[in-house]
């Protein structure tokens, strides 16, 4: 078993306001991703398109933050939210969703990619190629909260987390900080130069990290506040599906040519 290092949450207090390593991971995610993209743009001699990226990637951002936020309150505790709806702005208490996050990211994207005539697919395209890494970084926070710890284990490498009472746990997100975060990423971004229809890196994305997920998901602890679907399926997986399924159907209607009038 190995020791679990106890890492103070808490970088630094200036008077009430705590500076977080969470929220450091988030902030370092988006200034990868914005070099990442910065230097694909470079790659295609279309360093003019800077502005924008800049622009987009900070709306994304805060798509990304706010569905975050209402995903993990609305997919995995909604009776305890919708009873203390004010607690849905304490983010400093955590909770954050993946998917909730990247529902946000998407819709904030979207929107000011065809507010400005753009290519949805195209960019989606370009920048989900660095998302991995923002996953790398996100998981890194995950475990210094001594959050989303796993399940039982007596393997030698099996941790005590804080929160997890005085049994061994699989270190859950070391695990996928190193397949989701870092392998993903490796492989995506070997990815960047082939020369697909727009928007088939973002269906391989979504069916790659939905299938990573939806496994490494039956060694984390649930965290939910209503059964499992089925009666073994976590949340998590559920919308684990619902990722796998819509990059199938993306991969599907791009054959078709029916989908890129729309983005």
């Amino acid at each position: 078993m190995l020791t679990y290092p106890q890492i103070d949450p808490v970088i630094f207090k200036v008077g009430p306001l705590a500076v977080r390593w969470y929220g450091l991971m988030y902030v370092i995610s988006f200034f990868c991703c914005l070099f990442l993209c910065r230097y694909q743009l470079k790659e295609k001699n279309l360093k003019e398109l800077y502005p924008f990226l800049e622009n987009l990637l900070f709306y994304s951002f805060l798509g990304l933050v706010i569905g975050a936020r209402l995903g993990f309150c609305f997919f995995y505790y909604p009776d305890y939210f919708f009873k203390n709806p004010l607690e849905i702005i304490a983010i400093w208490k955590g909770g954050m969703s993946f998917h909730g996050g990247l529902i946000g990211s998407v819709l904030a994207g979207y929107i000011y990619i065809k507010k400005n005539g753009q290519s949805f697919l195209w960019w989606a395209d370009l920048i989900v190629v660095t998302a991995p890494i923002g996953l790398f970084f996100g998981r890194i926070g995950n475990f210094i909260n001594g959050e989303l710890y796993g399940k039982p284990s007596n393997l030698p490498w099996a941790m005590i987390f804080p929160e997890g009472g005085p049994i061994p746990r699989h270190p859950v997100q070391l695990y996928e900080c190193l397949v989701t975060g870092l392998f993903l990423f490796l492989f995506m971004w070997n990815l960047r130069k082939k020369e697909w229809p727009y928007g088939t890196k973002l269906a391989i994305f979504l069916i790659l990290y939905g299938t990573l997920r939806f496994l490494f998901e039956f060694l984390r602890e649930p965290a939910q506040s209503f059964n499992l679907f089925l009666g073994w399926m976590t949340m998590g997986q559920f919308l684990c599906l619902i990722m796998i399924i819509s990059g199938i159907l993306l991969l599907y209607f791009l054959r078709k040519d029916f989908i890129k009038k729309y983005l």
